[in-house]
């Protein structure tokens, strides 16, 4: 007896020792992820020797395609026994042939199944973020759970409670008890995180829950930001450690094999003017500008470390240029004085147009003016202009290509406003006040009259007036002693500056300037 368990573990060890595949430099190695994958593991008496090599050559098998580092995927293993035990934390391996060691010499604990105590190490000592040997911060946190389902005690609570904390949990169970507690402890959905499986079939899953994990842990390393009708800004997290350069390809999606055509040889291919690019870039940089792109056009960009000390994934984006805005697309009127306006359009594409020609005259019609402006340039200010007038005034793009653009708006100067010449007042009786003044300019509306004074009962008191244009006097009753008394010219678009006095019975006038 004894004979045949030796035998079973000397051939089971040869099954997990690394092979030429295995290799870190081999072109299975995958740079797509991000992210801390701690696997727990059932190590108690429940568990034949049996099943537990195939368990570990089962995760032999499910990360050796990851790439290991601090800036990529981190694993660490907890076994399960009366004592659970950490093999190793997330900070113990770099390098996949050490981790590969490492699964090689894990030993069998046996004992019971505390699988309670191994979660509560998992979520203080091991998952948690920001403590020595924890898991990091602002990255996807993942627990696989290895079980043979039997006995695995009051676990639904302490998953919960790591599910609240973010992290994700997968399950396998080579058992086939426990349905509904392993169901209700996974990270939905259930049906991508849950699995059944006879021990020796247990390899026939490794690809699911190897993609499963990656679509958790999968880093966004392409992204394309500041994307324009004919530019777009591609950024990268860096792989290349100083050495190598990065190929970049990128060309617009064609019918059929897109993928196909962007890693070519480089032929040029076009959609109506929309050319295939490839660009090489440093290994110290981690962005780039794509330029002379079609406007509305989906693009597929690839990008490949090339390295000859490594070899990592070719990674892929596709995304949108904007739609092509001709210039001007807005033209608006600001700053208006008595003598000009200030005129801005946009978007500006110095690229495209060679100039701009700034029309206006008055309307209904008038004289034509032209003012012609730089392409980088996206306001101007008219000037010399006629005060309390409308203008039309339109902006025209001229492009490199010949086309032209056109976009008419409205413009109004300010009128002037002359002020009131003269105020008097004469007072009638004890509680009268007649008020004078010069008026008549053109374009006048009325007069604005306000009086304000304290009464005999000391309460404030406060009137105002509209009068007709024509009239150039009125006279105030009951009016309080010392009472202030102003008068203001009134214009289609404002008043003009007034004048105030002060009514004083007894003791004569008191006038002064005032601006309304």
């Amino acid at each position: 007896m004894e004979f045949r368990t030796v035998l079973t573990c000397l051939l089971i060890c040869l099954h997990l020792r690394p092979g030429k595949s295995q290799s870190s430099s081999s072109g299975s190695v995958s740079n797509c992820c991000e992210g801390d994958v701690l696997f727990l593991l059932d190590s108690s008496g429940s568990v034949s020797m049996f099943e537990f090599f195939h368990m570990l050559k089962f995760l032999s098998e499910l990360v050796q395609p990851f790439s290991l580092g601090h800036e990529q995927v981190r694993m660490a293993l907890l076994q399960v026994s009366t004592m659970p035990h950490l093999e190793f934390g997330f900070e113990a391996y770099t390098r996949q042939q050490d981790l590969q060691e490492a699964l090689q010499r894990t030993q069998k604990l046996g004992g019971d199944t505390n699988t309670e105590e191994a979660l509560l190490i998992a979520k203080e000592e091991v998952l948690k973020q920001g403590i020595p040997g924890g898991a990091r911060e602002g990255l996807p946190r993942v627990l696989v759970w290895l079980t043979d389902g039997v006995e695995p005690g009051d676990v639904q609570k302490k998953m919960a409670e790591l599910r609240d904390e973010g992290v994700y949990v997968l399950v396998v169970s080579t058992g086939r008890g426990n349905y509904q507690v392993l169901r209700d402890v996974v990270s939905p959905p259930a049906e991508d995180h849950l699995y059944f499986v006879d021990i020796e079939d247990i390899n026939i899953i490794t690809e699911d829950l190897r993609n499963a994990i990656i679509e958790i842990i999968r880093a966004k390393r392409l992204q394309v930001q500041d994307i324009t009708s004919t530019s777009a800004e591609l950024h990268w997290r860096p792989v290349l450690a100083g050495t190598g350069y990065y190929d970049i390809r990128f060309g617009p999606v064609y019918t059929g094999n897109a993928e196909g055509n962007m890693s070519g040889s480089g032929t040029d291919q076009s959609i109506a003017g929309c050319h295939y690019q490839r660009i090489t870039r440093p290994s110290n940089t981690s962005s780039t500008r794509l330029s002379n792109l079609c406007p509305d056009t989906t693009y597929n960009v690839t990008l490949i470390p090339q390295s000859n000390l490594d070899i990592f994934n070719t990674l892929h984006t596709v995304f949108n240029t904007n739609p092509e805005i001709h210039s001007p697309a807005q033209v608006t009127i600001s700053e208006s004085t008595v003598t000009s306006v200030k005129v801005s359009w946009g978007p500006l594409q110095p690229e495209s147009i060679q100039s701009y020609q700034v029309e206006y005259s008055t309307l209904p019609t008038g004289k034509l003016h032209v003012l012609t402006v730089n392409n980088r340039q996206d306001s101007t200010v008219l000037t010399n202009l006629q005060p309390g007038t409308q203008y039309l005034v339109t902006v025209s793009a001229s492009y490199f290509s010949g086309k032209e653009k056109a976009m008419s708006v409205k413009a109004c100067t300010q009128e002037v406003l002359p002020s009131l010449a003269d105020l008097h007042l004469s007072t009638v009786g004890n509680d009268s006040v007649l008020v004078k003044w010069k008026g008549g300019a053109e374009g006048l509306r009325g007069y604005w009259l306000t009086w304000e004074g304290e009464s005999i009962q000391s309460s404030r008191q406060r009137s105002t007036l509209y009068l007709p244009p024509h009239l150039l006097s009125t006279t105030l009753t009951h009016i309080p002693h010392n009472a202030h008394i102003c008068v203001s010219p009134v214009y289609k678009s404002a008043r003009g500056e007034g004048l105030c006095c002060s009514a004083r019975f007894g003791s004569g006038l008191y006038c002064r300037d005032f601006r309304c």
